[in-house]
């Protein structure tokens, strides 16, 4: 968890530079990218955690 939220928090700073200095454009763009990729990443870790949890009624 802790691993996740950093890489949110290095997504919108790198995404946050990328926005503000013009010339650094690809940092936002490498931002996005690596929000999207830890979103899916979790989304994934999490669905295999709690998929084996459920219980048939």
């Amino acid at each position: 968890m802790a691993l996740f939220l950093a890489l949110i928090l290095l997504a919108v700073g790198l995404g946050i530079a990328g926005w503000v200095v013009k010339g650094l454009f690809f940092l936002l763009i490498i931002g996005i990218v690596v929000f999207i990729a830890d979103l899916v990443f979790g989304g994934i870790r999490i669905g295999r955690r709690h998929g084996g949890t459920r219980a048939v009624h």
